[in-house]
């Protein structure tokens, strides 16, 4: 049952990294369209950039007063916390169950 339940938490992961790769492109194209010296603030490449992951993680973009970025932003650090939730629990129940 608790490696049942823990395959259920990768699929919880799984669904939270695709809303991560639809919303966090459309951010970041937002900002190349629209807001310039943020984008150059996160820099290149910034889809997987440790750093550009935890400023959205830390809620960095609420500084930006577009809404339309933060409507699409918000989306994204749900699903990275839903990602990261889903495999920390995943790999907890997987070592509860050897011990």
């Amino acid at each position: 049952m608790t490696l049942f339940l823990a395959l259920c938490f990768v699929g919880i992961a799984i669904g939270g990294a695709c809303a991560f790769v639809i919303f966090w492109p459309l951010s970041l194209v937002h900002l190349r369209e629209r807001d310039p010296q943020l984008r150059a603030r996160l820099g290149d490449g910034a889809f997987l950039k440790l750093s550009a992951l935890r400023w959205l993680l830390a809620g960095g973009y609420r500084e930006s007063r577009d809404r339309q970025f933060t409507g699409l932003a918000t989306p994204a650090r749900i699903a990275l916390m839903t990602v990261l939730a889903g495999v920390g629990m995943a790999a907890l129940l997987w070592l509860w169950s050897l011990a």
